[in-house]
């Protein structure tokens, strides 16, 4: 199977897409921010084992927010990279308060009115 998207910038509105509840989101930039946490903490610390600990985390909150609020498929089982990085931007859209805006744009992108 080929994929559709090949690029983060391709990939990235399509991603938003499919984050549109509040919650989920939340919970995304909840697990992104613990789970650089603890991989910074593992790696300064000398204990690695959190290293491990912060992809638990970082999918733990993703993957909650996926089944019982998005009640989607995480796409990061097609696009892992592209998924991981797509979480990144949007815990920084978040941050900057660009996220409103790229997923008006991205929902017009796709045709979805809610």
């Amino acid at each position: 199977m080929e994929k559709k998207y090949k690029t983060l910038e391709d990939f990235y509105p399509y991603y938003l897409t499919e984050h549109r509840n509040d919650t989920s989101r939340w919970l995304h930039f909840v697990g992104t921010c613990l789970a650089v946490l603890m991989l910074l903490y593992g790696l300064f610390s000398g204990r690695f084992w959190f290293c491990l600990g912060a992809v638990f985390c970082g999918y733990f909150f993703a993957w909650v927010g996926h089944f019982f609020f998005e009640k989607n498929r995480p796409a990061t089982f097609v696009y892992p990279g592209l998924s991981l990085a797509s979480d990144f931007i949007m815990a920084w859209d978040i941050i900057t308060g660009q996220l409103p805006s790229k997923m008006k744009s991205a929902k017009e992108k796709f045709g979805i009115v809610e």
